[in-house]
């Protein structure tokens, strides 16, 4: 699929107003089937997309696009087992990706703010992987 850009100056339309820089694309299956091919075809929409998140064109942010997936509750129940604790049944917790820093100090201080709020909230955090 090859962009067509914008459209040409016409009536009260100028294309040097556009400034909108975002974009948003939907691929799913509305029964809720999971399917590789869902993927493949979010990840056509996101090479697609010609907002500033899709292009990753941030570079001093790392602010970018990507897409969103259903919980992988039996990969994820499998290998936090092996992290020494246990899942919910699915659609009973959330997952958060969080970026902690390389400081061993520094770490430990952001997951202990982390858990505190959690707290405060009234979630329970089962554990870090």
């Amino acid at each position: 699929m090859k962009p067509v850009g914008f459209p040409p100056k016409q009536g009260l339309y100028d294309p040097q107003f556009e400034h909108d820089s975002c974009g948003i694309g939907f691929v799913v299956n509305i029964k809720g089937k999971k399917s590789y091919q869902i993927v493949r075809n979010a990840i056509t929409v996101l090479m697609n997309l010609q907002h500033r998140g899709a292009c990753g064109c941030e570079e001093n942010t790392g602010d970018g696009a990507g897409i969103l997936i259903q919980i992988p509750h039996g990969f994820l129940k499998k290998v936090c087992g092996a992290e020494g604790f246990e899942l919910p049944s699915p659609r009973q917790y959330g997952v958060g990706m969080i970026f902690l820093s390389p400081d061993a100090d520094d770490l430990r201080a952001t997951v202990e703010a982390f858990e505190k709020i959690a707290r405060e909230e009234g979630q329970t955090v089962l554990g870090w992987r």
